[in-house]
Parts: structure tokens; C-alpha cells; sequence
């Protein structure tokens, strides 16, 4: 989930992309690997509207009860699997994508539900892997923060799939998207961030995994120190990130600009959320921190990076869109009324307007960015 924002930025993307190749025939392959993932939020968004009491397309059993994983381990999981495959340039790299993306499959179907959970969880130690041989090539600090939450991604597999309460395994499913998107943001901004960005990283991100296993062993007062711990690595990351400086820019550097401070904005929620009430096992809270980190977090730093995603994966264009600003927008909106007037205020109608709103605001940005992809694609040569 990495772009090029500025020129301290832009050199790290355009080298990895060039040599991770991207000839036509490459293209159908990694859009096979990538179609579980989508498949994955279509299913995701049905268990939401389930989960919010309204009329849903497709009503299942499991649906509901698979939903936080499936969104995380399986969609976001497999985005990052394929982009981290492209990057090792090794056949073997894809098998992690591959295998989050078919245990995501098996989840949905009326199998045993602990066939797709093994699936999930060989896929998430395969990336470990991936990363290990990322790691190998080039000793960054980046690349060792993102391992961790590959790490953190794989505990989380391994604990759902030993019989653990999603409730409890969260933070292990927070760490692996946090951790690795942190470590992205240091690949590609760390001249902004400072000479000492590396190390002062790896420290938050050992330090949020110290939390994540006592927050495991003792929810009572781990979630709180957990919720610290997110406190200071989102502060961290939003005070140094390039971010800061582009939100001044126009066009794709001042969007995705926007998007990340709004994301850091929700990871701090998450983590006052956690702090001040305790530990957020269920109900409202529960409700709040999960959307704050896999909505208002997670979702916006991929509507950020979405026009270098595409491009640097699939080798398609996916030119920004002015219009990428409204279901962006209507993200946070919706996101708003539903942890402030619906979580934090008891109203079931603000939570349920929210809670759709937000799955609007993800089917609308699918739609813009496939209507600027086409329209790229269609425009004449001479124009691209």
C-alpha cells in the first residue's frame, strides 16, 4: 500500500516497480490472485448489513461470524500478499496471496470452517516468509516493522484457528495491519521522517507487540497498554509522516495526503477508545474500535494508495480522479455518524445510516476507480 507522495518519496516505488516487471501476460495471473480479495469485500459488505439489522443480499449463518477476519486476513491480507510477491520477483512469493485467497473461499462455502481457517493461516506464515526473504535482500528497518505485523497476521490466523473469540485475537488482527502499513510509510518517506526514523519505528512496533501478547494472556489491563502503545506509534507516524507537508499539494499528493492524516486520526481513536474504557470486548466500544482501525484507518490508506496499488500489481493504469474525493469523504462522514452519534450516543438509526454509509462510500470508490481505469485505458496513446 505504498506511493510515491513527494520527491523525498517517489524513488523507493518507481525502481521496486521496474523491477518486479510487468509485461501484458503477467497481468491475468496476478488479477486471478486479486479476485478473491474482491470477492471478499462484496462478502464482507453483506455480512456488515447483516450485522447492522438491514436487508442484505445474501443471509447466511456464518457470514456475520466471519466477517472481521474475512476482511482483514482475506482482503487486506491478500492486497498486501500480492503486492509484497511482485516486490520478491519469485514465483514462490504468490503462494502467499494464493493461499489467503482460497482459505477466504473455503470460509464461504459449507465446509468445516477450520479448512479455511488452516488455509488462512498457511497463507499468513507464508507472507512471513516473503518477508524473511525481502528481509534477506535488503536489512531495513521498514521491511523488519512490516514482518512483525506479517507476524502479528499469522498469530491472529493461528489463534482463530485454535478456537480463540475474534474479541480477544483483535489486537493481533490490529497489529498486522498497523505494523505493516507503518512500515510502508517508512519505505517511502523516511528523508521526512528523519535519520533516527528506522529505529525509533522498530522500537513503537516491539513495543506494540509486547502489548499485543499481554493483552492476549490478561484482556484486563493489556488492552489499555495496548491501546497506549497504538497512541504513541499513530502520533509518531502522523507527526513525521510526509503527509503533513503534501496536504498543502494538489491533486493525487494532497489526496492521499488527506486520507492518511484521516487514518491516523481513527487510529488514535481506536486507541483513546481502548485507553480510557478498558477492554473493548462487545457492544458499542467493541462496535467503535474496530471501524475507527479497519474502516477510518485501513480502508483510507487504501483509497490513498489505490492509483500506485493497481499500477504497481497489475501494471494498469489507474489515474486520479477528482471524483475519488467523494466516497472518500463519505467514508469518514458516515464513519462519524456511526462511532459518535451511533456508538458513543446510543441512537440506532444514526449506527445504521452510518454503518451503511460506510459500505456505500467502499462500493462507490470500486466504481470510480474502475471508470478512471477504463477511461485511461480507452484514452488515445498520443493523450496517455
Amino acid at each position: 500500500m505504498t506511493a510515491p507522495l513527494s520527491t523525498t518519496a517517489a524513488p523507493a516505488r518507481p525502481a521496486r516497480v521496474r523491477a518486479a516487471g510487468g509485461r501484458p501476460r503477467e497481468r491475468l495471473p496476478r488479477a486471478a490472485l486479486l479476485l478473491p480479495a474482491g470477492v471478499a469485500m462484496l462478502a464482507g459488505l453483506d455480512a456488515g448489513l447483516l450485522l447492522l439489522g438491514v436487508p442484505a443480499p445474501v443471509s447466511t449463518a456464518r457470514l456475520p461470524e466471519v466477517h472481521g477476519v474475512l476482511m482483514v486476513l482475506r482482503f487486506v491480507g491478500t492486497v498486501i500478499a500480492l503486492e509484497r510477491a511482485v516486490a520478491l520477483r519469485r514465483p514462490v512469493g504468490f503462494l502467499a496471496p494464493a493461499l489467503l485467497g482460497a482459505g477466504g473461499l473455503l470460509v464461504l462455502t459449507p465446509l468445516p470452517l477450520r479448512a479455511g481457517q488452516g488455509l488462512l493461516a498457511a497463507g499468513a506464515a507464508a507472507l512471513v516468509a516473503v518477508y524473511a526473504a525481502l528481509w534477506r535482500r535488503q536489512r531495513d528497518e521498514s521491511v523488519l516493522v512490516q514482518a512483525l505485523g506479517a507476524v502479528a497476521g499469522t498469530g491472529a490466523a493461528l489463534l482463530w484457528l485454535g478456537g480463540l473469540p475474534v474479541p480477544l485475537l483483535l489486537p493481533w488482527l490490529v497489529g498486522f495491519v498497523v505494523l505493516t502499513i507503518g512500515g510502508e510509510r517508512l519505505e517511502l518517506a523516511r528523508i521526512a521522517m528523519g535519520p533516527r526514523a528506522g529505529q525509533i519505528l522498530v522500537l513503537l512496533a516491539g513495543g506494540l507487540v509486547a502489548a499485543m501478547v499481554v493483552a492476549l494472556l490478561w484482556p484486563g489491563p493489556g488492552l489499555p497498554l495496548f491501546g497506549v502503545a497504538l497512541l504513541a506509534l499513530s502520533g509518531w507516524l502522523a507527526g513525521h509522516d510526509v503527509a503533513r507537508r503534501t496536504i498543502r499539494a494538489t491533486g493525487l499528493p494532497r489526496f492521499a495526503a488527506g486520507c492518511m492524516l484521516a487514518g491516523y486520526f481513527w487510529l488514535g481513536v481506536a486507541g483513546v477508545v481502548w485507553v480510557i474504557g478498558g477492554p473493548a470486548l462487545s457492544g458499542a466500544r467493541y462496535d467503535a474500535v474496530i471501524h475507527a482501525v479497519f474502516l477510518g484507518f485501513t480502508i483510507s490508506m487504501i483509497m490513498a494508495h489505490a492509483p500506485s496499488i493497481l499500477p504497481a500489481v497489475l501494471r494498469v493504469r489507474l489515474p486520479y480522479s477528482p471524483l475519488m474525493i467523494a466516497p472518500a469523504a463519505l467514508l469518514h462522514a458516515s464513519l462519524l455518524l456511526r462511532v459518535l452519534g451511533g456508538d458513543a450516543y446510543g441512537s440506532r438509526g444514526a449506527w445504521q445510516a452510518g454503518g451503511v454509509g460506510n459500505e456505500i462510500a467502499l462500493l462507490l470508490f470500486v466504481l470510480v476507480a474502475a471508470w478512471s481505469g477504463r477511461t485511461a485505458a480507452r484514452a488515445p496513446k498520443a493523450a496517455r
